[in-house]
């Protein structure tokens, strides 16, 4: 599945709630998830981590579907295969 079916998957099952909730409520939910995601790396347990990955990339297409935001195509327009700061395509850039 592509990043395109993942969203659609996610607005197919969630955006009757995610349109109610609006883009700052499922805003919320997706930074409680990026927390979440955090304490997982924290503990050690691999599969509390994959699971709070999932749940970061479905709050993400959430927030970008009551957004009207298209995930796939605003991703490959920005990092179309170099690195859009330094355009190489292995990024040169100097870390802040």
């Amino acid at each position: 599945m592509d990043i395109s079916g993942f969203q659609e998957r996610m607005r197919k099952n969630y955006f009757h709630r995610d349109s109610k909730r609006g883009p700052y409520g499922t805003f919320m939910w997706l930074l409680e998830e990026v927390s979440e995601l955090g304490k997982a790396m924290a503990s050690g347990d691999q599969q509390n981590l994959k699971d709070e990955f999932a749940d970061v990339l479905a709050w993400l297409c959430s927030l970008a579907n009551v957004l009207n935001v298209d995930l796939e195509e605003a991703a490959l327009a920005k990092y179309d295969g170099k690195c859009p700061r330094c355009r190489r395509e292995v990024c040169q850039c100097q870390e802040a």
